[in-house]
């Protein structure tokens, strides 16, 4: 079995199991240790130094405003930050990339938790930085009813100090389980943002927020149902 195999089986087996949303996280990654320890280890090291740069630590915090965007959904119909909070509190989700198998299991939980979060008057919105057909495919394996917007060369992840280089060693690793990120992206920076959820009200401010360097975890959806009860 490849490498690419391997950690999609692991995806799906993790995906599907019981399990708050970290609980499934947390079995993945020690699955991917099992799988490719080298892997797991370039792991750690990225998120050491990202801990140690105190990445992410600048994005907006609560009580702040939140910075406007325009960006495009998977059909290519412009979205923007003004509109959505017009209406209702909105639940902001960063995702790596339709490739993360972390992200694709975060955005199965938030597709499952749509109801409770809509039942409680908030919306939710995922931004990554693939380009428009990536989008529409991380969208449609979810079964997600949420726009999934392109951030494209991460230009609002930037904007946010969410954005972070990706490394020469874990740009190896994931290339050679056959993950062809500049083609995703449009571009071989190998940037990405790092995961994170802020949930603004409709005065536009940050109510609250998930970011960790980490991108092993992820904020639990049952935080995130408090956190827009929080924010009507």
């Amino acid at each position: 079995m490849t490498l690419a195999d391997a950690l999609e089986d692991a995806f799906v087996r993790c995906r599907d199991m019981d399990g708050s949303l970290n609980e499934r996280l947390d079995r993945l990654a020690a699955m991917v240790r099992d799988i490719s320890p080298p892997f797991a280890d370039s792991v750690d090291r990225l998120v050491a130094r990202l801990e140690l740069a105190d990445a992410g630590a600048d994005a907006p915090a609560v009580g702040d405003p939140m910075p406007p965007f325009i960006l495009p959904d998977e059909e290519g119909h412009l979205v923007s930050l003004e509109r959505l909070v017009s209406q209702a509190p909105v639940a902001i989700t960063f995702h790596r990339g339709h490739w993360c198998p972390y992200c694709r299991i975060n955005t199965h939980a938030l597709a499952r938790a749509q109801k409770s979060i809509e039942a409680d008057g908030a919306t939710i919105v995922a931004i990554m930085p693939d380009r428009q057909q990536f989008a529409a495919e991380f969208k449609a394996e979810a079964k997600a009813a949420f726009p999934v917007l392109t951030d494209m060369d991460n230009g609002y992840a930037l904007a946010l100090n969410l954005a972070i280089w990706m490394g020469d060693e874990m740009a190896h690793f994931v290339a050679a389980a056959g993950i062809d990120v500049p083609s995703f992206q449009g571009n071989d920076s190998w940037i990405i943002p790092i995961p994170a959820t802020f949930v603004v009200g409709t005065d536009g401010r940050v109510k609250s927020r998930f970011v960790d360097p980490d991108y092993r975890k992820r904020a639990e959806m049952r935080d995130l149902i408090a956190a827009v009860k929080s924010a009507r």
